[in-house]
């Protein structure tokens, strides 16, 4: 396989057009294992998960590789007392596996995270401890883990 260049992942919002790229990873129970949602077991199940899940939520977006899907990356912000919290979490198409795909996913979603989530002040993952491939959480995502540019001020004296 052709090493992917970098320079060409994009993220954007799912299109209805995007199914039977979607299909193709979503489809696959090696890429699902670890997620909240089952496998799509048909076309059919994936044109409505884009359409019921993937375009009404929040912040989902497609990992793209010239234009076809090929992941995903979602925030999922809490709400209540705990609504300056969010989770993050992706998948990948295994062929794109073990390239720094998803390294180079966090780097470009989690400024723009908290750009679009201006009282968001932690971005967490959780993560299978077993799964090594969840290791780049600690390289590109926990430089990014809170949002420096927010300090709480404590009413007491720290000095």
């Amino acid at each position: 396989m052709t090493p992917v260049d970098l320079s060409t992942i994009t993220l954007r919002p799912f299109k209805m057009s995007d199914v039977d790229d979607f299909f193709l990873w979503a489809g696959d129970d090696e890429v699902t294992r670890n997620l909240r949602w089952k496998t799509c077991g048909s076309k059919e199940e994936a044109l409505a998960f884009i359409r019921d899940v993937c375009i009404p939520h929040p912040w989902r977006r497609s990992i793209c590789l010239d234009d076809c899907s090929i992941g995903f990356v979602s925030v999922y912000p809490w709400s209540g007392e705990e609504a300056h919290k969010a989770d993050i979490g992706y998948a990948i198409g295994t062929s794109y596996w073990g390239q720094g795909i998803a390294t180079k996913v966090l780097k470009i979603a989690v400024p723009q995270v908290f750009k679009d989530f201006p009282n968001l002040l932690r971005l967490q993952a959780f993560v299978d401890v077993e799964n090594k491939a969840s290791q780049m959480y600690e390289v590109s995502f926990l430089i990014f883990y809170f949002n420096f540019s927010r300090w709480i001020k404590s009413p007491f004296n720290l000095s």
